[in-house]
């Protein structure tokens, strides 16, 4: 598993996640598989396309898992 560090900020959108971890190659494509429920966070599929990720939270797509912290 995969960590993504918020560093000074309190949250970051999953949309955003995708992007910058590079597991996706757009934000176009982000919010596209956010709505066709293909993401999941917490082991729970996740439609919010700007979900607040805060610590501790476990984000999973297409086999890639990626802890906040």
């Amino acid at each position: 598993m995969k960590t993504f560090e918020l560093q000074d900020y309190e949250f970051i959108e999953l949309n955003k996640l995708l992007k910058i971890t590079q597991l996706v190659g757009s934000g176009g494509e982000a919010k596209q598989f956010i709505d066709e429920g293909m993401v999941k966070v917490n082991d729970k599929v996740e439609l919010q396309r700007r979900k607040k990720l805060r610590s501790g939270d476990k984000v999973e797509f297409e086999g890639s898992r990626i802890e906040i912290v």
